[in-house]
């Protein structure tokens, strides 16, 4: 599910604040760093295959805490899907009115506009993940076909346009080497960091398919294959996609202070030379948002099933139970689409309110990464017996020291302003968010930590896995 999601986030969350070097490099860097967290997810998913992810990897690492570790893992993983999803709604609305806004300039758009689009998104791709669950696997391989052979079209599209309307290129000390620093912030090397969180936003899921180990045949093995090529697919594409526009782009002021909903139609105009072109591009990035906001689904209902059936959600007994005929978390998912949709109140009501909650997916994601990496890494390893895939010696304690330094570094900065002078519109919200989701799961495990037991060991060769594999 998150192959196509690299390409798909980062070019939706594009932020240019300090000029295209800081993009390319912000990325390259943000990546190097989930290269590592990936490789620690994928050790811990290889020995541990369940649908809980690092819900399941915390509760067994954490040892004695592992209750403790377990329910907020859990939680923080549950939280950074349900933003994640609802952010990915909220992207596929604004590029269906950015459409229109293509071929009519004297269109204003306004909230409501997207708040349809949004709605319909989201009901339209949770339908699919509730009634076609059979369907999934093929809707998932033809997916991948359309937005690995969309980025290649942008990319051929992108480059190959400016020399046939007759247009330079971008210099490479534009692309390459001109940094500029348009925040506020008068360290750069601070707003390089902080600028990590666009690549952190894009390349930011290497749990997603650990969500589907009991669903998939010899989960041990091909789980970690499948975050190493996530990833590898992920960070390749999307570089070339970067390279590709900046070097079409001709003029960046115009890009920055455009009035159109989606950001990238103005780069998409100026490559193409048309607003025609513009549109068919659009329309093959939307393609690629609409299928990661299923993949969203999937991911988001599943992982509120996993820890509903622990009972460490309220209304665990609904949540919790497989649909007879379609064989899927049913009303886990049904809820994921009732919450984005209540979500848009918020949206409706105040747009800085609703970035708060979706930009704070980042922070949730990685909390609940730490949540499982560090209890293993300070156990030594000791907790839980090596899958296929396990890092021996050195290297293993190596990169789990970086995956975890990196993560409670960077969880602090993502929290900052990500601009000066900052007012109420452009105060980063995501500690408070991140902080009350926190005081009122604390509160929960208060109430059921009487009764909570955490997840169950499931073995690798636990035979449900195979019986239930597609």
């Amino acid at each position: 599910m998150g192959i196509r999601s690299s390409p798909s986030l980062k070019t939706n969350s594009l932020s240019i604040d300090s000029g295209p070097p800081g993009v390319i490099y912000e990325f390259l860097f943000a990546s190097l760093m989930y290269a590592f967290i990936s490789a620690s997810l994928a050790e811990l998913a290889s020995a541990m295959p369940s649908s809980g992810g690092v819900y399941h990897f915390a509760s067994v690492c954490g040892g004695r805490f592992g209750r403790l570790t377990g329910w907020f893992a859990g939680w923080w993983n549950y939280c950074g899907y349900q933003f994640g999803t609802a952010s990915m709604s909220a992207i596929c609305g604004k590029q269906l009115v950015t459409m229109y806004g293509l071929f009519h300039p004297e269109y204003e758009p306004q909230t409501w506009h997207a708040l349809i689009g949004y709605l319909l998104v989201t009901w339209a791709t949770c339908f699919v993940v509730l009634f076609f669950n059979r369907a999934l696997p093929m809707i998932e391989k033809l997916s991948i076909v359309a937005v690995v052979g969309g980025v290649f079209v942008t990319i051929m599209v992108c480059a190959i346009m400016p020399s046939v309307k007759g247009k330079p290129y971008a210099s490479n000390e534009f692309v390459w080497r001109k940094w500029e620093n348009e925040t506020g912030w008068t360290s750069n090397g601070f707003v390089f960091m902080a600028g990590c969180l666009n690549g952190a936003y894009g390349i930011g899921t290497p749990d997603v398919v650990t969500h589907l180990c009991e669903e998939l045949p010899r989960p041990s093995r091909n789980v970690p294959k499948a975050i190493l090529f996530q990833n590898l697919i992920g960070i390749t594409t999307t570089l070339l996609f970067l390279i590709t526009i900046f070097y079409a782009l001709d003029d960046l002021d115009a890009v920055i202070g455009t009035s159109a909903t989606f950001p990238l139609t103005e780069i998409y105009r100026q490559a193409t030379g048309s607003a025609g072109g513009a549109l068919g591009l659009i329309i093959v990035i939307f393609i690629s948002s609409f299928v990661c906001t299923i993949a969203g689904y999937i991911t988001c209902g599943r992982t509120l099933w996993a820890i509903s059936r622990d009972d460490a959600v309220p209304f665990s007994k609904m949540l919790s139970r497989i649909h007879p005929t379609k064989r899927n978390p049913f009303n886990a998912t049904l809820t994921c689409g009732v919450l984005c949709t209540l979500l848009s109140c918020i949206f409706v009501a105040s747009t800085t309110a609703f970035n708060a909650f979706v930009g704070s997916f980042v922070i949730f994601s990685t909390l609940s990464y730490l949540a499982a990496i560090l209890p293993h890494l300070l156990s030594r390893r000791s907790n839980v017996e090596p899958g296929e895939f396990w890092m021996g010696g050195w290297a293993g304690y190596a990169v789990h020291s970086v995956s975890c330094l990196y993560i409670m570094a960077f969880i602090v900065i993502f929290c900052f302003p990500f601009s000066l002078p900052v007012d109420a519109v452009s105060m980063n919200y995501a500690s408070l968010i991140t902080g009350g989701v926190s005081v009122f799961v604390t509160g929960w495990w208060l109430v059921k930590r009487g009764e909570y037991k955490g997840p169950q060991f499931v073995a690798r060769d636990n035979a449900l896995l195979a019986k239930d594999a597609l």
